[in-house]
C-alpha cells in the first residue's frame, strides 16, 4: 500500500488541497481518493470510466441515501425502545429529509469541492444534500460500514438528532395542512398561476384557499416550493387551531 507521503506527492497541487480538505472533513485518512473525487463530480463534466460508464456522484448518492437510512434507523431503534414502526419511520424521515440533508451539506460547505462545468450559482438548493449523500456512499465504498456509521454519528446524529426536538419538527407544512383539512372535512385549494414579473427566472404564485378565505400566499421558482411556503404561512396563521389535533 502506498504511504501517505507517496499519495500526497503523486497528486497535482489542486488535488493535494482536496486530499487535505477531505482528510479534515472525514476525520480519518481516505484509502482510495478516486472514489471521493467521483463523489464530488457533477454530471455536467460528462466524465466516463474506461468501460464507458458515467462517473459522477449520482450512483453514490443512491448508495449514501440507503446508508444514512440504515444508520439512522438503527440509532432510533436503540434510543427509543418504546417507539412503534410508524413513529420510528416518521422520525427517520425527519432526520433524512431533503431540507435537513441540504442543511448538512451547506454547513460542511461541500459545494466548494464539486467539479462541474456549470457555475455554482446556477445550482438549486438540493445540490448540497445530494453531494452529502454521495459522500456517505463514498465512505462506505472506501472504508466500509463501521467508518460510515462513525461519520454519520459525528456529522449527523450528535449535532442534529435530538429526539424531543424531532418530535415537534414539521417536514411538510403542505402535508400537515391537508391532513388537518381532511380531518375536519374542510375545503381547500391551491390556486397556482405563473408569475414572471421582472424576475429572470420564471416564478409561480400561489394562493391557498380555505373554504372561502385566502389563508396563505407565496411566490417561488417552482409550484412545489410555492405551495409549501403558502401552506407554511397558513399554518402559522392557524397554528393554535391546527396544533390541537397534532
Amino acid at each position: 500500500m502506498a504511504s501517505f507521503k507517496n499519495i500526497f506527492n503523486s497528486r497535482a497541487p489542486k488535488d493535494e488541497d482536496f486530499f487535505l480538505a477531505l482528510n479534515k472533513l472525514l476525520g480519518f485518512k481516505p484509502k482510495n481518493i478516486a472514489i471521493y473525487e467521483e463523489a464530488f463530480t457533477h454530471r455536467s463534466t460528462n466524465e466516463k470510466s474506461a468501460e464507458g460508464h458515467a462517473q459522477n456522484y449520482e450512483r453514490m448518492e443512491f448508495l449514501g441515501d440507503a446508508m444514512l437510512s440504515s444508520v439512522i434507523a438503527a440509532h432510533l431503534f436503540n434510543e427509543v425502545p418504546g417507539g412503534n414502526e410508524g413513529y420510528l419511520t416518521k422520525m427517520r424521515s425527519k432526520v433524512v429529509s431533503r431540507e435537513h440533508l441540504n442543511e448538512l451539506g451547506r454547513d460542511l460547505q461541500l459545494i466548494n469541492h464539486v467539479k462541474t462545468t456549470i457555475p455554482i450559482s446556477q445550482f438549486g438548493g438540493n445540490i448540497h444534500g445530494n453531494v452529502f449523500e454521495a459522500l456517505v456512499g463514498a465512505i462506505f465504498l472506501d472504508r466500509g460500514y463501521k467508518y460510515c456509521e462513525k461519520f454519520i454519528n459525528k456529522r449527523v446524529i450528535k449535532p442534529y438528532v435530538d429526539i424531543e426536538k424531532l418530535e415537534g419538527k414539521i417536514i411538510s407544512y403542505k402535508s400537515l395542512f391537508i391532513e388537518w383539512c381532511q380531518k375536519h372535512k374542510m375545503q381547500f385549494k391551491f390556486a397556482v398561476y405563473e408569475d414572471t414579473g421582472n424576475d429572470t427566472l420564471k416564478h409561480f404564485a400561489v394562493k391557498l384557499h380555505l373554504d372561502d378565505k385566502i389563508v396563505g400566499k407565496a411566490r417561488a421558482t417552482s409550484k412545489k416550493k410555492a405551495e409549501e411556503t403558502a401552506a407554511k404561512r397558513a399554518y402559522y396563521k392557524l397554528q393554535t387551531e391546527i396544533e390541537k389535533d397534532f
